[in-house]
């Protein structure tokens, strides 16, 4: 129960200095101190700032805090009908993908496997077997495989522009 506590009190230190609240709704909780790691299963809802995930499993995993027994989340990984808002400095995205991983460090999202992301601003559309979303630098990156290359759908609008 220790990494339940931690949970609650390392979710303002998730971006750095600024304090967010995070909050996870599921139907099972569990915790293993010794292994680091706390796991929500069935319907899992996770939502922190204006972020939001939603999936069947939440593994949070936890490191020792540097010249202190505090212990704080280093990765999250949603697994399980994964779907997201992410909302970053100048862009908003949507999408989904079978795992979604958070690195609250780099403060970076990598979806994997049959991964779509749809950024709202520009209407653009991507699909790939894995995409990166760093929500300090709004950069994305995506990957694609030998059986699925990157799609990308962008709208062009054509004519004049009076």
């Amino acid at each position: 129960m220790k990494l339940l506590a931690a949970l609650l009190v390392s979710s303002t230190l998730l971006l750095g200095q600024q304090t967010q609240q995070l909050v996870i709704d599921a139907k099972k909780f569990e915790a293993n101190d010794q292994k680091g790691i706390s796991i929500f299963t069935g319907d899992v809802k996770i939502k922190m700032g204006k972020d939001k995930i939603n999936a069947q499993k939440l593994e949070v995993f936890f490191v020792t805090k540097k010249e202190s027994t505090a212990k704080i989340p280093s990765k999250y990984v949603a697994t399980g009908k994964v779907d997201f808002e992410i909302i970053t400095k100048e862009k908003h995205y949507i999408g989904k993908g079978n795992k979604i991983i958070y690195s609250p460090v780099d403060q970076e999202y990598t979806v994997i496997g049959n991964g779509f992301l749809q950024e709202k601003n520009d209407d653009k559309k991507i699909y790939g077997e894995k995409i990166y979303v760093n929500q300090l630098s709004g950069e994305a990156k995506v990957n694609g495989d030998d059986n699925k290359p990157v799609r990308i759908i962008i709208n062009i609008e054509r004519g004049s522009q009076k």
